[in-house]
Parts: C-alpha cells; sequence; structure tokens
C-alpha cells in the first residue's frame, strides 16, 4: 500500500526531529523549505501541525486500521471504496476499522463477510504517461 511507505516516512522522520539541536532543526528548515517555528512546533508536538490525512490504496477495513495504527489522524478513501462489490458495506466497514483501529476483535469482526474488495492494479500495468510522478516540470 503507498500510503503504508508514506506515513512510516512521516513517522520515521518526525522521530528523527527528536534528536535535533536547534542548530540542525534550523538547518533542516531550510533544506526542506519550511520556516523554523513550524518545524520547531511539528518537534515540540512529536505529530505534524495540520491533520494527516491518509490516502493511497486503502482499500479495505484492515488498511483502513492499518494507517491508523502507523499515526495517521484519518483516511481517505475513494475508488477503494467504490470499486468494490459492495460499496456501502465496504464503507461502512472502513468506518467502524478507522473509529476502532485499536480493537483487533472489532476490525475482525467488521472484515468478515464482506464482498471482495477494488481488484488491485501493479504500477508496472500503468502507462508512463498515466503516471503521476513524471507529470509537472
Amino acid at each position: 500500500v503507498e500510503a503504508v511507505t508514506h506515513m512510516k516516512t512521516i513517522v520515521s522522520e518526525l522521530n528523527a526531529l527528536q534528536s535535533f539541536s536547534s542548530t540542525k532543526l534550523k538547518s533542516y528548515a531550510e533544506k526542506i523549505n519550511a520556516s523554523y517555528e513550524i518545524v520547531k512546533l511539528t518537534k515540540d508536538k512529536k505529530s505534524l501541525p495540520v491533520p494527516n490525512f491518509s490516502a493511497g490504496g486503502i482499500a479495505t477495513p484492515a488498511d483502513a486500521s492499518l494507517m491508523m495504527q502507523l499515526g495517521a489522524e484519518s483516511v481517505f478513501v475513494g475508488s477503494g471504496i467504490f470499486k468494490a462489490k459492495d460499496p456501502e458495506g465496504m464503507a461502512n466497514a472502513v468506518v467502524e476499522a478507522t473509529t476502532y483501529f485499536d480493537d483487533p476483535n472489532i476490525v475482525c469482526k467488521v472484515s468478515t463477510g464482506l464482498k471482495k474488495a477494488m481488484e488491485g492494479l501493479d504500477i508496472s500495468q500503468i502507462p508512463e504517461d498515466q503516471l503521476l510522478q513524471k507529470r509537472g516540470w
């Protein structure tokens, strides 16, 4: 899941900030083109100064629960729900799994008996001109 990779990177960088001295924090802020104050706030809060909406490959209750366990504050779903065999059932299960992400019994219960999730698409099957990371300047 693409979102898992991004979430792990965010958590790793948040953890790394904890060891930064004031000088290193200033240098890091310049490197990422952010204000020192925002980077310092992020270090002090040990979280991003904005809600972290995780998206990208979240198609099942287990995906949603995992993202929350990794530190996301919310999840954003789209085609993962709408392309499931039972969108309403999948949406309800994802909401429950997001709400009760830290209770494996509830996540298991809401994941049981669901119709088929959205079909995945391997990145190697996407034509290069349709890859978002290849767009722009």
